[in-house]
């Protein structure tokens, strides 16, 4: 009894210090770009729109229109993408039984890729909640690829994880080398080469509540969906025939697991493009600080993950201003040095 107790004030206290980071990740990134506006003025706004408060105004009404309309939306979709990511991160190395596996290694990345460029080379300008129709074709691309992916590694009603890996590799490669044929056959891309950059190199592009309306109930879902498969994710730890024999329907679990993780990596391609490393490097810290159980790890992953992009949005924001520099770019100039750290100085063996 007393050690469950001290293990759920452990993990208590270690979401206490996660969630406080994000709080103060998502206040620096409110108060810090081409206007700086100072905290305590920001939380007076917050505490005015929520009716607990009734400060006097002693800040410019722009600077409300910029907390509330340009950042704070961005803040909140940069956090989502964090924690889609990282929590799609634990789904999959968990699943694959593999420390390397990140959200797009089953061809999530090429599909979403390969939609946003069919979106652009079609003269066609839709917008729905807030979306235009390379975010919704990139979603669509990322799924679609996905159960692609799937079907062609199922044999005799089983997925065997290598045959999904291989299949994932080769479907990739496939998309990508339809994607840098349709970039060089299309006169469209001259004129939006700026949109597949940024697409390809990750970029925050929320541009209203619209989006995070639509966004956030996929990635929290998600992430309270994945937090159920904690005891599965332990289970496969074992490996497939361990799992059985704790009861675990594995075809089954490897599908919902698969199509949970697809789901929250194709939301947070929809608004980020493509940001490497957080799905990677994220998980990765967690298990080896945190330790293999993922009734901690899922958690403690998605709030890590939310801080992390926040900082790394922040940085891309304010680093060569008025230029913004790539934030997929950021995660990759911190995450490498940093993933490469963990290897060579944790010294430990990797569990599952």
């Amino acid at each position: 009894m007393l050690i469950k107790l001290r293990r759920s004030n452990r993990l208590i206290l270690i979401l206490l210090l996660l969630g406080g980071s994000l709080v103060i990740a998502s206040l620096l990134a409110s108060a810090f770009g081409a206007v700086t506006i100072p905290l305590p003025d920001i939380l007076k706004m917050a505490l005015n729109k929520v009716a607990v408060f009734d400060f006097s105004s002693t800040w410019r009404a722009v600077d409300e229109t910029i907390i509330f309309q340009i950042r704070l939306p961005r803040v909140i979709g940069g956090a989502l993408v964090g924690a889609a990511l990282a929590t799609a991160g634990v789904l999959f190395q968990g699943l694959l039984r593999n420390p390397m596996a990140d959200p797009y290694i089953i061809g999530t990345s090429a599909g979403a890729a390969l939609g946003a460029t069919i979106a652009m080379t079609l003269p066609i300008n839709l917008a729905f909640l807030g979306f235009g129709l390379v975010p919704a074709a990139a979603f669509i691309g990322a799924l679609a690829t996905v159960i692609l992916v799937y079907n062609l590694a199922r044999v005799g009603g089983k997925t065997p994880i290598i045959s999904m890996l291989l299949a994932g590799f080769v479907v990739s490669a496939l998309l990508a080398a339809v994607m840098a044929f349709m970039m060089s056959m299309s006169d469209r891309f001259g004129l939006n080469l700026h949109s597949v950059y940024s697409f390809l190199m990750g970029h925050i592009s929320v541009t209203g509540w619209g989006q995070i309306a639509v966004i956030a109930p996929l990635v929290i879902g998600g992430i309270i969906g994945a937090r159920f498969f904690a005891f599965h994710l332990n289970a496969f730890s074992l490996g497939e025939e361990g799992a059985a024999y704790l009861g675990i329907e594995i075809e089954r679990d490897k599908i919902l697991i698969l199509a949970l993780g697809s789901l929250l990596t194709a939301a947070a391609v929809s608004i980020s493009g493509l940001v490497g490393f957080v799905g990677l490097v994220v998980p990765h810290a967690a298990r080896l600080s945190l330790g293999p159980d993922h009734r901690l790890l899922l958690p403690a992953s998605a709030l890590a993950g939310a801080a992390f992009l926040v900082i790394a949005d922040l940085l891309a924001r304010t680093l060569l201003a008025p230029v913004e520099i790539p934030v997929g770019v950021i995660t990759a100039i911190i995450g490498a040095p940093f993933f490469i750290y963990l290897l060579r100085h944790t010294r430990r063996e990797y569990a599952f």
